[in-house]
């Protein structure tokens, strides 16, 4: 026998459904028949699988050891190999609260899997919640904690996690409606001088998983808006500070180049011939795009330090530039 108390992230749901993420191996028709014997009831009494639960509810399953655990395993990660995930030693918290999580990603990192075999930020953040006990192994029976947003592996920065399903679902509703603004600091090719706001629209080849920026609209083709500001200025090379109003896959690194102010380190959409030179010269091997702040509908504000690498670029470029921080 094997009882459950119903927490916070498992409400609100059909009992069929928890079930299911419980037994996730289970066919259907095996949890109806439970249910229909008594073998799995509901506060003591029998169940058919479409109450909806609520905190404190007791679910018990009058099953075999041998039983639950042939129809618990999952076809994902199971939580034996989550335990066995490291914490990244380059994996640092930002800001933690009891709902969500912000981490300073460092590139070369996935945000999520791309193949089963992957071991992405998502992994190394549930590791970290498995070691500071913010979450436990019963938990991951039901629920999983999700990082929100995605960065290119080797864009370094900011990465939102729901550690709670209150938080999944805030997170989700302030990107879904654009409240919360992302800012980004890169180092681009040329002279910017200002602030401006660049519009267009953008079409994604999947196949070559690269996009194309035009002025005009058309089948297929994203609006976007990017707005950037000029932080510090080395000559041809300036340090950006870039508003992501709109979020699309490669948008910050495609419209930045259509410009001609390309990304430097940027092996997609920048100029590597010019730039290679003062690449090589200045340690660079990846694009220095790193997501930097962000601010949340209620005013808070998160900000992720800049890795050594780009840290290191800059203290390059300003040991043979006089540069002056830009005011306004």
């Amino acid at each position: 026998m094997k009882s459950f108390i119903i927490k916070e992230n498992e409400a609100d749901q059909r009992l069929d459904k928890y079930l299911r993420k419980l037994l996730p191996d289970a066919p259907g028709s095996f949890i109806y028949k439970m249910l229909r014997k008594k073998n799995i009831v509901l506060n003591q009494e029998k169940a058919t699988g479409s109450e909806h639960l609520s905190v404190g509810d007791e679910v018990v399953c009058f099953l075999s050891d041998d039983t639950f655990e042939k129809f618990s395993r999952s076809s994902g990660d199971t939580i034996e190999e989550l335990k066995r995930v490291p914490v990244q030693p380059a994996f640092s918290v930002v800001y933690e609260d009891e709902d969500m999580l912000v981490m300073n990603k460092p590139a070369g990192m996935l945000s999520q899997k791309a193949k089963e075999s992957d071991i992405s930020a998502n992994e190394h953040m549930i590791a970290y919640l498995l070691e500071t006990k913010a979450l436990t192994e019963a938990d991951l029976h039901t629920f999983r904690p999700s990082i929100c947003n995605r960065l290119d592996r080797n864009t370094s920065g900011i990465l939102l996690a729901g550690k709670t399903l209150r938080g999944l679902q805030r997170l989700s509703a302030e990107l879904k409606s654009r409240s919360m603004k992302k800012y980004y600091r890169c180092l681009v090719k040329g002279d910017l001088p200002k602030k401006q706001l660049l519009k267009g629209y953008l079409l994604k080849d999947e196949r070559e998983n690269a996009v194309s920026v035009f002025q005009n609209g058309a089948p297929n083709r994203k609006y976007i808006e990017t707005e950037y500001q000029p932080v510090e200025q080395f000559g041809d090379y300036t340090l950006l500070e870039v508003y992501l109003i709109t979020g699309r896959s490669h948008q910050i690194r495609a419209h930045l180049a259509s410009i001609g102010h390309p990304v430097i380190g940027d092996p997609k959409y920048g100029e590597l011939r010019q730039n290679r030179l003062f690449e090589k010269a200045a340690g660079i091997n990846r694009q220095l795009l790193h997501a930097y702040r962000v601010r949340f509908s209620d005013g808070r504000e998160v900000v992720a330090d800049l890795p050594a690498d780009f840290e290191a670029a800059l203290a390059w470029l300003r040991a043979r530039h006089a540069a002056e921080p830009v005011k306004g």
